[in-house]
């Protein structure tokens, strides 16, 4: 199976701490991490890594952190001829304060200017297709090419006008607890049944396809074998949540797209999740895919 993600790329740099910092105070790390990450980007490293035809496309600068990108995909054999390098353009870069005592993470990015368009005709032939909103036209492009039949998943983080239209051509909307809740103007509780239905009837009624709505480290909510459930997360010591959303998408696509059951591909995504928040960095704390089957027989 060809798998083609379309999204944004940037470059991180975590550093780990015991507290959040205080201002105006000097503090001496013993190391930080450096890897690439942006959502779409996350999940095609996942599911290159874990053995499928994956192709990224995005945008990166004719700088460090671009070759760097570039590097990364290499050594899991992902698919680059559809990276950009653009001279006019940097790779962002982010900047990550991991506290490890809860495993919050706090985010500090340098973008440059957002580009709709690739260079490059997205109108090319593939079997499934992650996306998170960035590109939007080359994103749209793709799926038009490729018709609502292939397995396509939106990575639903942030609530904008290009989210809204692309939600309706995919058949898979994975939308954040953040994004549902802005959409449906309400406040959503993992226990709270009632409001996690209502809001999901206006998502589905909008977007007329299968939504997820994800609770973060309480799970997801869907419909599913004709009824709502929420499928649990499963309990870690999170030291870096960075990364882990990006994870589960790119982790349901795997599962989705290999003949996984929907119930089975969310509890598999969420593991794999699960055990990214217990390490450091996002793409260094990608699991390998018999870990993690390995991890739901142990449970």
């Amino acid at each position: 199976m060809k798998v083609v993600c379309v999204g944004h790329s940037t470059y991180d740099t975590t550093l780990p701490m015991d507290e959040y910092p205080t201002e105006n105070i000097k503090y001496r790390l013993e190391g930080h991490i450096e890897c690439g990450g942006g959502p779409a980007a996350n999940g095609a490293y996942l599911l290159a890594k874990w053995g499928m035809d994956t192709a990224i496309a995005s945008v990166i600068g004719n700088d460090f952190y671009g070759d760097q990108i570039i590097k990364e995909y290499e050594k899991v054999g992902c698919d680059t001829s559809l990276l950009e390098k653009h001279e006019d353009h940097y790779t962002t870069s982010s900047y990550i304060i991991a506290n490890r005592s809860n495993g919050s993470r706090t985010i500090l990015s340098s973008k440059d200017k957002p580009i709709r368009k690739l260079n490059r005709e997205l109108n090319i032939d593939c079997d499934v297709i992650l996306i998170d909103g960035e590109h939007p036209d080359s994103a749209e492009e793709l799926l038009r090419h490729n018709g609502k039949d292939k397995i396509s998943v939106l990575d639903a983080g942030r609530l904008n006008t290009d989210t809204r239209h692309l939600g309706k051509m995919v058949k898979y909307l994975i939308c954040s607890k953040d994004f549902a809740e802005e959409f449906s103007n309400t406040k959503l509780h993992a226990n709270d049944l009632d409001g996690l239905i209502k809001c999901h009837k206006e998502l589905s009624a909008y977007f007329n396809n299968q939504v997820i709505i994800t609770l973060e480290d309480k799970g997801s909510f869907t419909f599913i074998d004709g009824g709502y459930e929420v499928i649990p997360s499963i309990k870690v010591k999170a030291l870096d949540s960075t990364g882990a959303g990006d994870i589960f998408h790119g982790a349901f696509t795997y599962f989705i797209s290999n003949g996984y059951t929907l119930r089975e591909t969310i509890r598999y995504a969420s593991i794999t999740a699960a055990i990214s928040v217990t390490r450091v960095g996002a793409r260094y704390s990608i699991p390998e895919l018999k870990e993690v089957l390995e991890y739901d027989e142990i449970i």
